[in-house]
C-alpha cells in the first residue's frame, strides 16, 4: 500500500500535470514553488526517468509522463477509497475528489443543480471541474482523465463505460434573426439544391456533426460548409452575426445570451435528439466517492434502456 508520504507526490505530480504550469500547482496543493519542484524532481530520480519537459517558457509531459499520469491517477484513486472503506463509519463522511468534465453550458444548465444537492449531502467531497467541448467528453473517460462527464449519448458506448440518462434536448438548425449577408437566407430551403447552396456552421465532429452530414447524404446533398468550428456556443455566436446556419442542441439556445438574434427551423425530417448524461467507466462506480455523485440522478433505467 502506498505511503502517505508518496500519495502526496503522487498528488504534487497530478496538479502539475493537469495545469502544467508550477505557480498554479503548487497553490493547489498549498506549498512553495520550490518545494513542488523539488519533489517532483525526487519523483524522476525515483522513476529514473524525466516525466516533464520545462524551460523558462512551457511546461508539458514527456512520453513517460503520460504514461506515469494514467499509474498515478488510478494509484490515487484507489488510496482514497481504501481510506474511505477504513474510515470512522461513524462519521458516515466521504472525502476525497471527483473529477468532472462537462461543457460551459452544461456546468449551468444542468451542473448547477446537482452540485447544489451534492454540496449538501457530501461537504467532504470535492469536485474538480474542467470545461470544454463536449465531444472530448467520453475520450477523457475512456483515457482515464476524468471520473465522471456530462454529454451526449452517443450511438454505441465504448466497452466498460456506463450513462445514466438526466435530459434529452433537440437538435436544432439556426439561423440568423437579421440578414446582414445575402448569401444567408432568412427562410427555410424548400429543396435539396437550395439547402445545398446555403452556407453551413458546424461542429468540427462529434454527434452533431455526423447526425448534420447524415442528413445532407440522405437528401443527396453536401453541406456547403462555411466554417467548422469547436463548441456549440461559438456555433451560437457565429450564426448571431450572420455569417451563416447552424446545428446545436436545444440546450445550448435555451441557455444563450444570443438567443434573441437566433431564429429555429422547422426541419423535416427533423435531426435525432441529444440524450444527456453521466458518464463514468463502470469500474469507477465501486468508488464511493464517483457512486456518490452517481446516485444524484434518478434512475431511468426502468423507463428506458440507453445503453446498447
Amino acid at each position: 500500500m502506498l505511503s502517505t508520504m508518496n500519495t502526496r507526490a503522487l498528488k504534487h505530480f497530478l496538479a502539475l500535470a493537469d495545469s502544467l504550469h508550477f505557480g498554479r500547482a503548487s497553490d493547489a496543493c498549498n506549498i512553495s514553488i520550490s518545494a513542488l519542484s523539488r519533489n517532483i524532481r525526487q519523483l524522476e530520480d525515483e522513476l529514473g526517468v524525466l516525466l516533464f519537459n520545462r524551460d523558462n517558457r512551457s511546461v508539458s509531459l514527456t512520453t513517460e509522463g503520460h504514461t506515469f499520469q494514467r499509474y498515478a491517477k488510478e494509484a490515487t484513486a484507489q488510496w482514497d477509497l481504501v481510506c474511505n472503506e477504513l474510515a470512522d463509519n461513524a462519521s458516515d463522511q466521504l472525502r476525497g475528489k471527483v473529477s468532472m468534465y462537462c461543457s460551459v453550458t452544461a456546468s449551468y444548465s444542468i451542473l448547477f443543480d446537482l452540485l447544489n444537492r451534492f454540496r449538501q449531502d457530501y461537504p467532504g467531497i470535492e469536485i474538480k471541474l474542467h470545461t470544454g467541448d463536449p465531444e472530448h467528453a467520453i475520450a477523457r473517460i475512456l483515457a482515464g482523465e476524468e471520473d465522471i462527464t456530462i454529454a451526449a449519448h452517443p450511438r454505441t458506448l465504448p466497452r466498460g463505460l456506463v450513462f445514466k440518462p438526466i435530459t434529452v434536448s433537440p437538435l436544432l438548425f439556426i439561423a440568423p434573426s437579421v440578414q446582414s449577408d445575402p448569401d444567408v437566407p432568412m427562410t427555410l430551403p424548400t429543396s435539396p439544391t437550395q439547402w445545398g447552396n446555403v452556407p453551413m456552421i458546424l461542429s468540427e465532429g462529434g454527434i452533431a456533426r455526423q447526425r448534420t452530414d447524415t442528413w445532407f447524404r440522405e437528401m443527396g446533398e453536401t453541406p456547403r460548409i462555411y466554417a467548422q468550428v469547436t463548441g456549440n456556443e461559438a456555433i451560437v455566436s457565429m450564426v448571431s452575426l450572420g455569417l451563416g446556419v447552424g446545428v446545436v442542441p436545444k440546450i445550448v439556445l435555451d441557455h444563450s445570451p444570443l438567443a434573441d438574434r437566433i431564429q429555429t427551423w422547422n426541419v423535416q425530417p427533423a435531426l435525432e435528439p441529444y440524450d444527456v448524461g453521466l458518464f463514468t467507466l463502470k469500474k469507477n462506480l465501486k468508488n464511493p466517492l464517483v457512486n456518490a455523485f452517481w446516485s444524484l440522478v434518478a434512475d431511468k433505467a426502468s423507463l428506458r434502456n440507453m445503453q446498447q
